[in-house]
């Protein structure tokens, strides 16, 4: 199908506009207390998220999103390629059931599993290993603060942020219980730390396509 908090006014703020568009029969539901039957129910030609029972609208990419999730994918494919490693590498839209409940199916903009035993035929049942999300002005509070704890709690063992705006790539290790983080410029070679060092990604090769493309101003 189609696709489909930060503090919480925030994510009030946030989820509001959605809200007045939804179909009117979900509608009689409060933000909170929707499941999986009602994110089937939207309209497919839209892409939503659900998040521990709220329902968020997604913007459509742009264009630097774009590239950069398709440049990023290919990056990703070639090192595990090259090492033979078992998992599968996925863009959005998948749905993944992140907590295995009815409350929360997320749409990460680029996944990898390694545990093929979760690949369902519709979605992902549970935790990915790597996730990446390309944040918008509009999703920026969920992707750095609520989907973060989210894919955590869940047992995501990396979860990188791409920052258009700022340039630069927000690194978590998270499967230590003190999880680390680093931020890297769009001009860094940037290691998957679930590899063991075995992947890195020369994120300036990224860079140059991006400004390649949009003659050295990359739009935001």
């Amino acid at each position: 199908m189609g696709s489909r908090h930060g503090k919480k006014d925030d994510l009030l703020q946030e989820s509001a506009p959605a809200y007045k568009i939804m179909p009117e029969r979900l509608k009689e539901k409060k933000q909170g207390e929707f499941t999986i039957d009602d994110y089937m129910a939207l309209p497919e030609e839209e892409r939503w998220e659900l998040i521990d029972g709220h329902l968020y609208r997604l913007p459509a990419p742009s264009t630097v999103h774009q590239v950069i999730a398709a440049e990023l994918f290919f990056a990703i494919r070639r090192c595990i390629e090259e090492h033979a490693a078992d998992c599968l590498l996925l863009t959005a839209p998948t749905d993944v059931q992140l907590d295995m409940d009815e409350r929360t199916i997320l749409e990460p903009d680029l996944l990898l599993l390694c545990d093929l035993k979760k690949l369902q035929e519709k979605r992902i049942y549970g935790a990915p290993d790597f996730a990446v999300e390309i944040i918008s002005p509009s999703t920026r509070s969920r992707d750095m603060v609520l989907k973060k704890e989210k894919y955590r709690k869940a047992g995501v063992r990396e979860y990188w942020i791409i920052d258009p705006k700022e340039k630069c790539v927000i690194v978590n290790l998270l499967e230590k219980e003190a999880y680390h983080s680093g931020r890297f410029d769009f001009h860094s070679v940037i290691p998957v730390g679930i590899s063991e060092g075995k992947c890195l990604i020369d994120f300036t090769r990224i860079a140059g396509k991006l400004e390649s493309l949009y003659e050295g101003s990359v739009p935001v």
